[in-house]
């Protein structure tokens, strides 16, 4: 039997369902906008891109069922990310959609993402100087020596992000440097500026592990490499954040004749299952998720479950 809707009031809360890859939040999400009225609103700092759709797992149209999908597809391959400009577009959708009494449905896996759209948080400001003086020893060195020069400077930091993205240590470098702190210590403890609920979706590793397997297998069989080739031809290889992205990374490496395709693919398992390990562990370090299990079963129980924890949390 299918868990009681809760009643929210005038203002509903913002709903956060995060996790790893391939935990099954977009789903989760999807029937949780559809039971309580509500939309989802992207956190997935990848989904964000114009045309990278099979590689982001980004849910057809179909899949949305009908549910407005808030914060896709906004900007094209060539923009570089930007933390704090997806805080103005997020909390202007939250606003929005509270103000018509509405639930904001938050799926991703992005956690500072996730954090910038509900947390009072305000990022540093960046220094021209400092900036291209990185992003020139990044040119010359390459990611790895920057984030071993991260990793002793903020373990935490290096352990947030992956060795291959060398624009976000860049920025994390570059905190450091003009505020004189840890770039982790910029982020300030948990403090919500919306009501909030965070469901965590929770797999088993090995599990996990399996799906991710299948998933990238999946998305070179739906043609992957040829969406890469069509967004390299748009511009993603100039692109300093979306030619980063997992599979898209791997796909051009393959495509300039730096490995074969099928190593390509080999390594963006490795790659994404490290990414997850990754995701875990960020959301993990905050108390306020609440994690259920995604593990394989009806998914139909997943959503009554969810639906119980948000009735309990509204009434405590």
């Amino acid at each position: 039997m299918r868990a009681a809707l809760p009643v929210f009031g005038t203002v509903p809360p913002v709903v956060a369902v995060v996790g790893p890859t391939a935990a099954g939040k977009s789903d989760l999400g999807v029937a949780l906008a559809e039971l309580l009225g509500g939309e989802v609103i992207n956190a997935d700092s990848m989904q964000l891109y114009r045309g990278m759709d099979i590689g982001t797992a980004k849910l057809t149209p179909e899949e949305r069922r009908g549910v407005p999908h808030r914060l896709l597809d906004v900007w094209d391959v060539t923009v570089a990310a930007s933390v704090a400009e997806y805080q103005r577009l997020a909390r202007a959708e939250i606003d929005r959609l509270r103000a018509l009494g509405r639930v904001p449905v938050l799926v991703g896996g992005s956690g500072l993402y996730v954090r910038g759209a509900i947390d009072d948080m305000e990022f540093p400001g960046t220094d021209p100087g400092v900036r291209a003086r990185l992003e020139e020893e990044l040119a010359a060195l390459g990611p790895g020596a920057l984030h071993q020069r991260l990793a002793a400077a903020d373990p935490a930091a290096a352990e947030a992000i992956l060795p291959s993205n060398g624009r976000r240590i860049v920025r994390a470098l570059e905190v450091i440097e003009i505020t004189g702190r840890p770039f982790t210590a910029n982020l300030p403890g948990p403090e919500s500026v919306y009501e909030t609920v965070q469901i965590g979706v929770d797999v088993g590793r090995p599990e996990l592990d399996e799906r991710i397997a299948v998933r990238v297998d999946r998305m070179w069989e739906a043609g992957l490499v040829d969406e890469v080739r069509a967004l390299e031809a748009a511009g993603l290889r100039e692109g300093r954040t979306a030619s980063r992205a997992l599979g898209y990374q791997q796909v051009l490496a393959a495509l300039a004749g730096e490995c074969t395709l099928e190593q390509a693919r080999a390594e963006t398992i490795r790659a994404t299952k490290r990414f997850a390990r990754r995701q875990d562990s960020w959301f993990r370090r905050d108390p306020r998720v609440r994690w259920l299990s995604g593990a394989a079963g009806d998914r139909g129980e997943l959503t009554g479950q969810a639906l119980t924890l948000l009735g309990d949390a509204v009434t405590a």
